[in-house]
């Protein structure tokens, strides 16, 4: 195809609406991991001050370089806050609007429950569940395409990994009634 109008482009009804309201800007974020990161390189730093940051007669001890790169750490985050206060932009950028954020809080939610499922059901009941729930919700597939492709999927990561390669996996209560 090396003419534009030979291209057909279909339109995703789901795709986020062009008019949808900003949620947040970049300024707003970027000060919010800014703050966060700082955060983390304070709590490393007076951890690993207490752990040793200092040179003895073996040499570094354990909390040395861990130490000193926290307070690069710090540093950036204290320059990237800098910068956005001193910044004189008068038209922030959007950094996501609602219908963005309510697209990847489709992805991230299930993730989350996935990785908290595992604990309780096993890592394989939980991959089919997350597998089928996406098929079915979010790619709007037939639900017995879904749940065959599912189980399929959970059936060749169980024999990969529990028969042939022999790796301990979270397992619950199925692979217990099962015997593994």
């Amino acid at each position: 195809m090396s003419r534009s109008e030979d291209e057909i482009v279909v339109e995703d009804p789901r795709a986020p609406v062009g008019d949808s309201p900003p949620l947040t800007s970049n300024r707003t974020v970027e000060i919010a991991v800014s703050l966060v990161l700082l955060g983390l390189a304070v709590l490393l730093a007076l951890d690993n001050r207490r752990t040793g940051m200092s040179w003895d007669s073996t040499g570094p001890q354990a909390g040395y370089f861990p130490f000193y790169l926290s307070v690069v750490l710090g540093a950036a985050s204290l320059f990237g806050l800098a910068k956005q206060f001193f910044s004189h932009q008068q038209a922030a950028k959007t950094f996501v609007t609602r219908a963005q954020f309510w697209r990847v809080l489709q992805v991230f939610a299930p993730t989350l429950l996935f990785c908290l499922a595992t604990q309780w059901l096993g890592l394989y009941v939980a991959s089919f569940l997350l597998v089928a729930g996406f098929m079915a919700w979010i790619g709007r597939i037939a639900l017995w395409k879904s749940l065959l492709t599912a189980f399929l999927f959970s059936l060749v990561m169980f024999v990969t990994f529990e028969i042939a390669f022999d790796v301990i996996m979270p397992k619950g209560p199925l692979e217990a009634l099962f015997g593994h």
